[in-house]
């Protein structure tokens, strides 16, 4: 059996894991003002996250980078192009915006002198009013990680500053968010 038939043979399997995984772990957690932002009450679509990986995992295989931005519009339906600095101004009037995360939402990273591109990910699931986790890609070289624990570290709980895990119990230096995007569209 050659590698590129294991790998056609492991991928259903992998979507197949992922999706029982989904449906018995029971209804999804949201943020205490979901309803607000008209999230869906089952957080992400565990299809689209499942395409999102399979996605990632090709581009590897091919000997491509694996960016945010793709794996972040893949996983949670947020069809915004450009860098993921450009991602917070462009869902103005697109995408409902807001301070509070919500499964499937995706929160956009500002960009920085350390990281002037900025960063996209998803919202994965909602532990606390100051604990999450995310899935994303590229934040160690392209990588996918799926779980990451975020931590809001803002003086006044907005989640204008954060602290991802970067090891097991090991918190990275803060990062400053703009907020985050709403798969729905806007109001306005």
């Amino acid at each position: 059996m050659t590698r590129g038939t294991k790998t056609l043979i492991r991928l259903p399997l992998l979507c197949a894991a992922l999706l029982l995984t989904a449906a018995c772990a029971g209804p999804g957690v949201t943020s205490k003002s979901s309803s607000d932002h008209g999230a869906a009450a089952t957080g992400i679509d565990p299809n689209r996250k499942a395409a999102a990986i399979t996605e990632v995992k090709a581009k590897r295989s091919r000997g491509e980078r694996v960016w945010c931005v793709p794996f972040a519009r893949d996983a949670s339906g947020v069809e915004i192009r450009g860098n993921a600095g450009t991602w917070w101004n462009s869902a103005a009037g697109i995408y409902a915006r807001g301070d509070d995360p919500v499964p499937g939402s995706v929160m956009a990273f500002a960009s920085t002198r350390k990281n002037p591109m900025g960063h996209v990910a998803v919202v994965a699931e909602v532990i606390s009013d100051r604990e999450i986790r995310i899935d994303h890609a590229n934040w160690e070289r392209n990588k996918l990680s799926l779980g990451m624990k975020v931590v809001d570290v803002s003086e006044k709980g907005d989640w204008s500053s954060v602290r991802l895990e970067s090891s097991p119990g090991n918190l990275g230096r803060s990062y400053p968010i703009n907020g985050f995007i709403y798969p729905q569209a806007s109001a306005s």
